[in-house]
């Protein structure tokens, strides 16, 4: 598919068929593209759990009781599931853990380099913690980065996924301890393949987008 189809094609899919499962080679493409995605500064602010089984599935499913209750069996019935976390700080020894990590995948060709890569990566957070007040904010736009460019990498692979908001979030965190180490959930995303009879399909229901004419400003 080229992406003009592939983005026709992907939809957020709403009844996943739970006798069907993500090979585990695409497993491992699935994964490439959460650790490969982009983000501002390389700040990669981020943790991923993923479940692939039921049991994994039923904690996740946690967060989608009570009032998110309509996305549970979204959950229980995809084949894998992702929980996309935010870190909720990036201090000092974060920013030089970086650094090294960095430095020893040779992304320095001199020392210069490396120190202006390290005080522009800080001069960005600084100014999210100081100037526009938006840190957290900041590093949960990284993570929404990495939801977008997963859900385009997943169908270009002939996986559907859906990203879920409607999960309580505060119930995932304190299932996974996500707090504690640093991290908050953000969103969750689960993947896996249509039913025939999925009512959300675009062929049952076509996609609506606003016009080019309305969206484009052309210079």
């Amino acid at each position: 598919m080229n992406i003009i189809d592939t983005l026709n094609w992907r939809y957020s899919t709403k009844d996943f068929d739970p006798t069907k499962k993500i090979s585990e080679d695409n497993v491992k493409q699935l994964k490439a593209l959460l650790r490969m995605s982009p983000s501002s500064t390389n700040i990669q602010p981020w943790h991923f759990l993923i479940a692939g089984d039921k049991e994994g599935k039923e904690r996740i499913a946690k967060g989608a009781q009570g009032f998110f209750h309509f996305n549970e069996p979204k959950i229980l019935n995809a084949s894998h599931v992702v929980v996309f976390c935010s870190r909720t700080s990036a201090d000092e020894d974060y920013m030089l853990h970086l650094l090294d990590k960095e430095e020893k995948d040779g992304r320095f060709p001199n020392d210069e380099v490396k120190q202006n890569t390290h005080g522009g990566r800080n001069l960005f957070a600084d100014i999210h913690k100081y100037d526009v007040k938006d840190f957290q904010h900041w590093l949960e736009k990284q993570v929404y980065l990495n939801i977008g460019n997963f859900l385009l990498g997943a169908a270009t692979l002939g996986i559907d996924a859906l990203p879920m908001e409607g999960v309580d979030l505060k119930a995932l965190d304190g299932e996974f301890g996500l707090r504690e180490k640093g991290y908050t959930s953000v969103a969750v995303v689960a993947v896996g393949y249509r039913t025939d009879s999925d009512f959300n399909t675009t062929d049952r229901t076509p996609k609506s987008r606003l016009s080019e004419a309305e969206i484009f400003t052309l210079l």
